[in-house]
């Protein structure tokens, strides 16, 4: 494929520079790798409401496109040889269950593709606790299931707490330190990490009232009001825990890289993260459902990442099961395709309604990259 001119990679700029114009966000980045090659690097508006200008390399909250992160760095073990998908979690974590319950049945596979039962807790709604590493790993210890293993169900928070606690117990590392030794740094993703110690470099949040509401919130973390998640969020105390589920920060550059790595088999750069099979085993669909219970719309789960292919996955208008990713809270969208090469990241600190704003933003942002790079 011959590479795109510049007047095309001015369509897109066009496109962000719209968004920004009509209110969607105060700041936002966009980037794109094609074919290994940074083709698309933008940014503009502001840090927030009264912030100074959005720059590229300007740091944001990730919301849930740290899990796929987080997977990263279990998938590596999986590699060494440390751990196997359809291992019992019980087997490198023994105070995950007693013997002899469903929850000692709990497989890794199950943690990675959703299907853990445990999608929920009541640590949950207790951020004041996020920051004690210890208080995450015992209340996932005593946590009851939610519903039988191997039920699809997305594990909003409690995703982050299994797979950094299993990375603890198999590496000996805690997973932000573990994700900055083995993903991060080797990848060149120099902006990015999970928890952070300046909160004052992360862009703010802001909530927006909605267009348009499909559902009405109710008393969880997870039924938030936009606007209530912002606030919540941008606490220094939440944006310095390490919940690997939901405080990754960085910025769309870093998230393009490391989709286009992902998408050219686990190798960029000369820098190589994932063998080339083990890409293949995140990326193949694991489990489907057509109303989980949590994201209430249909879900195609691959082992840390959500899969494309769907009507409602939010990776264009029409995506490809070649494409693989996630989203995070009504503000970030994050995914690469294997067949096409391409890596896009686009992140923004205005939280929209998820299925109805947030999902309009991205697809027709990313409709315009598939035109233009696809």
């Amino acid at each position: 494929m011959s590479a795109p001119d510049a007047g095309s990679a001015d369509v897109i700029r066009r496109l962000f520079d719209r968004h920004l114009e009509a209110g969607l966000h105060h700041g936002g980045q966009l980037a794109v790798y094609s074919d290994g090659d940074l083709v698309v690097d933008a940014a503009g508006g502001r840090t927030g409401p009264d912030g100074g200008e959005t720059t590229a390399d300007r740091r944001h909250l990730l919301f849930s496109c740290t899990k796929p992160y987080a997977a990263v760095c279990l998938h590596q073990l999986v590699e060494d040889g440390d751990v196997d998908y359809d291992d019992p979690v019980v087997e490198h974590w023994p105070a995950f269950a007693d013997d002899g319950t469903a929850k000692a049945g709990v497989t890794v596979r199950q943690v990675l593709s959703h299907q853990s039962g445990l999608n929920e807790s009541g640590f949950d709604d207790r951020p004041d606790l996020w920051g004690d590493w210890d208080e995450a790993a015992a209340a996932m210890a005593d946590a009851d299931l939610a519903l039988d293993p191997g039920t699809p169900a997305y594990q909003t928070l409690t995703f982050g707490w299994l797979v950094g606690e299993l990375v603890r117990q198999v590496a000996g590392t805690r997973i932000d330190d573990y994700a900055a030794e083995n993903l991060f740094g080797p990848l060149g993703m120099d902006d990015t990490s999970i928890g952070v110690d300046d909160p004052d470099a992360v862009a703010t949040l802001v909530g927006f009232d909605e267009f348009d509401r499909c559902r009405d919130p109710g008393e969880g973390l997870a039924d938030m009001t936009e606007k209530e998640a912002a606030a919540a969020f941008n606490e220094p105390g939440v944006l310095g825990a390490v919940v690997p589920a939901a405080t990754g920060v960085g910025t769309a550059r870093d998230m393009a890289r490391f989709y286009a790595c992902m998408a050219n088999g686990g190798e960029l750069d000369g820098t190589r993260v994932l063998e080339p099979g083990t890409v293949e085993a995140m990326t193949t669909l694991q489990a489907e459902t057509e109303d989980d219970g949590t994201l209430s719309r249909p879900a195609r789960y691959g082992l840390g990442v959500w899969i494309g292919g769907g009507v409602t996955d939010s990776f264009g208008t029409v995506s490809a099961p070649s494409t693989f990713g996630h989203l995070g809270l009504g503000s970030i969208a994050g995914w690469g395709d294997l067949d096409s090469d391409l890596g896009f990241a686009y992140v923004t600190n205005g939280i929209r309604e998820e299925s109805f704003e947030h999902w309009a933003r991205v697809n027709t942002m990313t409709d315009a990259v598939r035109q233009v790079f696809g």
